[in-house]
């Protein structure tokens, strides 16, 4: 009995060019369909929505104002408030914890009993919401009953209750030592990371030759660290500019407009005023000033890595 053979047909083979140049696309697709909505298409709403007086409480009395809403902004005393708040936020707020983290680093990187437990430790205040922090510092700034204020009585460095959060003057500089505490160990894990990575072989050729400590940290650490600081600190930047919980937990914007940053501002006059056409504008022109001040990081970045 004899066997039939059917021939094999050819089995059609896409071509493996075309299939190499589309598959990043297909990988990238759903990322890039995610960000378009959930990123690019609120700020494009967000820009459409900024050239319109829409107050929500009166809807018949929407209408396009053109960039109303943007010269409204330069005779808005409140405006410029919060704009020299807000550069005294992001000034203060992210070198101090630049440096505490740094030191924190140095520390942690040297050899001592029970160091593992004390890195485990110090990442609690960057772990702990920012609404339980406000709330926590609230406390400790509490005029009567406040632990702080009892320390210093204590110590005898203060006569009287100081009221931290009531003061005008005083108010803003706390909640920036509120956030300093919150976000400095940020830094420090970082910095720790980046310290790990610096051989030590580095480190013994420079005793060897004399070199102090402090030129040791000069011309190895720096350096060595210098790609973190820059990134850690670009990061810090655009979050310290966007927080506001902390704030509004802890004074609402006051005393008055004392603690008024733009983002909060904006927040104020969208959601509490319902005035979202001028406080999209101020959402929008903060968006910008940051979006200057981190592509001039970006170019001066840029420059150095090109050196």
């Amino acid at each position: 009995m004899s066997t039939v053979v059917t021939p094999r047909q050819p089995s059609v083979v896409i071509a493996p060019a075309l299939s190499t140049r589309l598959m990043p696309y297909a990988l990238l697709a759903p990322a890039f369909l995610v960000t378009l909505f959930i990123v690019f298409f609120p700020m494009a709403q967000a820009i459409y929505t900024s050239f319109f007086d829409l107050i929500l409480w009166k809807p018949n009395a929407s209408r396009f104002v053109g960039f109303g809403n943007y010269i409204k902004l330069f005779n808005d005393p409140v405006f410029w408030t919060a704009l020299g708040h807000t550069a005294v936020w992001i000034g203060l707020t992210v070198p101090l914890q630049m440096g505490l983290g740094l030191i924190t680093a140095l520390l942690l990187n040297r050899e001592f009993p029970w160091r593992g437990l004390a890195r485990a430790l110090i990442i609690i205040p960057w772990a702990l919401p920012s609404v339980v922090i406000a709330l926590m510092w609230r406390w400790i700034y509490d005029p009567n009953t406040g632990v702080l204020n009892d320390i210093l009585l204590h110590l005898s460095i203060i006569q009287t209750a100081v009221p931290w959060l009531a003061d005008p003057d005083l108010a803003l500089y706390a909640i920036i030592a509120t956030l300093t505490w919150q976000g400095f160990p940020f830094f420090a894990v970082m910095i720790l990371a980046g310290l790990q990575g610096i051989p030590r072989s580095q480190y013994e050729a420079a005793s060897i030759d004399g070199a102090s400590a402090w030129r040791q940290f000069r011309h190895i650490t720096l350096p060595g660290i210098a790609p973190v600081l820059g990134t850690a600190g670009l990061l810090r930047v655009i979050w310290v500019a966007n927080s506001m919980d902390v704030i509004f937990v802890m004074t609402g914007g006051g005393p008055g407009y004392a603690t008024h940053t733009l983002p909060l501002y904006a927040f104020v006059r969208a959601r509490q005023n319902l005035d979202f056409g001028y406080g999209t504008a101020i959402a929008v022109t903060f968006t910008l000033l940051l979006g200057v001040v981190v592509a001039v990081y970006l170019m001066r970045t840029m420059r150095e890595v090109e050196r």
